[in-house]
C-alpha cells in the first residue's frame, strides 16, 4: 500500500518507498494509485484514533441509509469530514444523517446543505420526547415539534421526517409509551403535510407501530429503521410498500427472525444502514461503528439472501440494487432512480 507525501505539478508521487512518475501512466493506473494512496492516508488517521479498520471495499457504491454523524463525534471523536471520506473509499457514496432532537436536527440540516452526499431527516425521538413531557412538560414538546415542521421544509436536502416512532424496550410506562404513540402521530401529520419519507423507530412496539399507522396512514414512502421485526411484521409492512432498512443488528447471531424478515423482503424493498456510532456489526461488533463499515452489513445481506459475495459481479448488482432502492425512497423526484440523483 502507498503512503502519499506529496503529488507536484509535474506528477511525480513520492512515497515511503521512492518517487513514482505517474505522468506516463493511462487514467486507469493514476487513478488506482492515487486511490491507494488516499486508502493508506485515511487507515492511517483511523489507526491513531483507535478505530476499527477500513473493510475491502465493495464493486459498486451504495448509502448508508441512517447515522448519526454528529453523536459518532462525541462517540468515538470520528471528525465528520473523515467520516464521509473513509466512507468513500470502501463505496459508501452516500448518507442519510438523522436526528432525534431539536439540535441534532438543525445539525443534521446544516451538514446536508453544505455536502451533496448527505441528506437530513428531523424529527424529536420517542424517547427524547417522552423524557421532554415528563420534565419540562407539554409546551416544551409543542415547541420543538414547530421546529421539526419547519426544518422539515427548510432546505431541499431534507428529505425525511424521522426517527419517530414507538420504543417500549426504553419507557415501560404506560403514561410514557401513551405520549410516544400522540408524537408518533404528530410525526406522521408532518411527513403527509411536507410530502417527506418517514423514518420509523419501533424497538418491542410492532403491532402499535402499524395501530398508529393505520390510524393515520402510512405516508407513501415510509422506511423501517433498524428492522426488527419477524418475517410476519416485515409482510404487513410490505403490504403498505414500505421500505425495511437492515443495520448491524441482523448480523448478531440471535436475531434469527430478523434474517427470516430478509430473506422474505422483496430485493427493491431493502435498504442497509448503521445507526452509526452504535449497532456496529459482526467483526466488529462492539467496537464504535460509522458509515465506513456498512461493506460488512452489505456483505452479510447478500450471503444470507442466498448471493455469492465472492462472484464480483453478483456483489456489484446487489450493491446497484441497494442504491437504487436509496433513490426511491429519498430521492427528491420520481426520476430519481433514472437520473442517479437524489
Amino acid at each position: 500500500m502507498l503512503t502519499k507525501k506529496h503529488v507536484d505539478k509535474e506528477n511525480k508521487l513520492t512515497t515511503r518507498n521512492g518517487t513514482v512518475h505517474t505522468s506516463n501512466m493511462d487514467i486507469t493506473t493514476r487513478e488506482g494509485i492515487m486511490a491507494d494512496v488516499k486508502r493508506a492516508e485515511i487507515e492511517s488517521q483511523l489507526s491513531k484514533a483507535k478505530l476499527p479498520a477500513l473493510p475491502e471495499p465493495l464493486p459498486a457504491l451504495v448509502t448508508d441509509n441512517h447515522t448519526h454523524a454528529d453523536a459518532t463525534v462525541e462517540f468515538s471523536g470520528l471528525d465528520p469530514e473523515l467520516n464521509l471520506s473513509s466512507a468513500a473509499v470502501v463505496g459508501v457514496h452516500r448518507i442519510v444523517e438523522v436526528g432525534c432532537d431539536q439540535p441534532s436536527s438543525e445539525w443534521a440540516v446544516d451538514f446536508a446543505a453544505t455536502h451533496e452526499q448527505v441528506v437530513a431527516a428531523v424529527a424529536l425521538h420517542p424517547n427524547d420526547g417522552a423524557r421532554m413531557v415528563a420534565r419540562q412538560g407539554p409546551e416544551a414538546v409543542n415547541d420543538v415539534m414547530r421546529r421539526i415542521e419547519q426544518l422539515a421544509t427548510a432546505h431541499e436536502r431534507v428529505r425525511a421526517v424521522g426517527e419517530t416512532g414507538l420504543d417500549y424496550f426504553r419507557i415501560q410506562d404506560p403514561a410514557g409509551q401513551a405520549f410516544q404513540r400522540e408524537l408518533f402521530a404528530r410525526h406522521i401529520e408532518i411527513a403527509q403535510r411536507t410530502g417527506r419519507a418517514l423514518v420509523i423507530h419501533d424497538r418491542d412496539a410492532h403491532a402499535d407501530v402499524a395501530a398508529v399507522l393505520d390510524e393515520y396512514g402510512w405516508p407513501p414512502r415510509t422506511i423501517l429503521h433498524c428492522f426488527s421485526g419477524d418475517a410476519e411484521f416485515a409482510a404487513t409492512c410490505l403490504e403498505h410498500d414500505a421500505w425495511l432498512s437492515f443495520a448491524g443488528s441482523v448480523t448478531f447471531k440471535a436475531n434469527g427472525a430478523v434474517r427470516d424478515a430478509l430473506r422474505s423482503t422483496p430485493a427493491d424493498k431493502v435498504l442497509v444502514e448503521t445507526d452509526a456510532p452504535y449497532l456496529t456489526p459482526v467483526p466488529m461488533r462492539g467496537r464504535p461503528n460509522a458509515p465506513y463499515l456498512v461493506p460488512h452489513t452489505v456483505r452479510f445481506l447478500a450471503a444470507a439472501r442466498g448471493i455469492e459475495t465472492s462472484d464480483e459481479q453478483a456483489l456489484a448488482a446487489w450493491c446497484r440494487q441497494l442504491d437504487a432502492n436509496t433513490s426511491r425512497a429519498y430521492g427528491s423526484n420520481p426520476q430519481a432512480i433514472v437520473t442517479g440523483t437524489w
